[in-house]
């Protein structure tokens, strides 16, 4: 499990500023100042475990009273009914960072759920699925992980850490090859040169042209079966655009390299989990 750093910190930091703001009102006007709460994360539906530890921070930063026991490891699977960790402090702190423990818990397991169906839905092929950049905003680190747990993959974290041409990046440059070229002649040792290709003349252009990863856009299975057999192992394949788990095995089947999806990230439904409390 990756550690909690300190642009997490300030994430939960905000995240409880954004909730509790000058403080919590109803648990100072109705939980006595000195009782003490046990508080059980319990699922309430089946999922792929992400973000305990966010959840620990959430409740370390409120009180640094309150103590997490966390019962299931990052990336393992869970049941619905099984409690995933224990945090046990003073009852008005537990429950003044209920809301934004649960909030970022159920979202990261959300994300590292949906992955792991794609993942298991390409099993037995080549394929690794991949995460893109269509992630909330302040929230990618976070989601990243997530897919990890999920059994996937990242792609480029940032702008800053990849070069990948895209659409837009091709018409203003003059074309696939005029594109591919002034990246190849400019880049950073030692990052590689992706490029969105839609069609298998564009693929060729692109291979001629020095790339060294190719995004086939929006292709059909079959239209993605033929770059595959074009590419011929010159290039890494990666095959983007609509996918879904339900389609993702098939366009794996085709022998392409990577798949990615946005929809890990930006489609992922939370997972329900509630947190049980009880005051001693």
């Amino acid at each position: 499990m990756d550690p909690i750093d300190h642009l997490t910190r300030e994430l939960v930091a905000a995240a409880l500023a954004e909730d509790i703001g000058p403080g919590d009102i109803t648990s100072r006007l109705t939980i006595p100042e000195h009782a003490t709460a046990t508080g059980r994360f319990l699922a309430k539906q089946d999922g792929i475990l992400c973000g305990l530890d966010v959840c620990a921070e959430c409740f370390r930063q409120v009180d640094e009273a309150c103590r997490s026991k966390m019962l299931v490891v990052e990336g393992a699977r869970f049941r619905a009914g099984d409690v995933l960790a224990v945090v046990t402090g003073p009852a008005r702190s537990v429950l003044s960072a209920e809301r934004v423990a649960l909030n970022f818990l159920q979202r990261l397991c959300g994300v590292a759920t949906l992955t792991r169906r794609f993942v298991d839905a390409v099993a037995g092929t080549q394929a690794r699925v991949v995460d893109t950049r269509k992630t909330t905003p302040c929230l990618r680190a976070l989601q990243k992980r997530a897919v990890r747990a999920g059994g996937g993959s990242n792609h480029r974290f940032a702008l800053y850490d990849g070069i990948l041409l895209k659409d837009n990046h091709i018409a203003v440059a003059g074309g696939v090859r005029r594109a591919v070229e002034a990246a190849v002649a400019g880049r950073p040792h030692p990052l590689k040169v992706e490029v969105e290709v839609t069609t298998l003349e564009e693929l060729e252009e692109a291979i001629a042209a020095g790339a060294d990863v190719v995004l086939l856009d929006n292709m059909s299975v079959e239209q993605l079966r033929e770059a595959v057999q074009v590419a011929a192992g010159r290039v890494i394949t990666e095959a983007s655009g609509g996918v879904t788990v339900e389609t993702v095995g098939a366009i794996a089947a085709t022998g392409v390299d990577y798949i990615s999806a946005g929809a890990l990230t930006h489609s992922a439904p939370a997972i329900d989990i509630s947190l049980e409390v009880t005051v001693e």
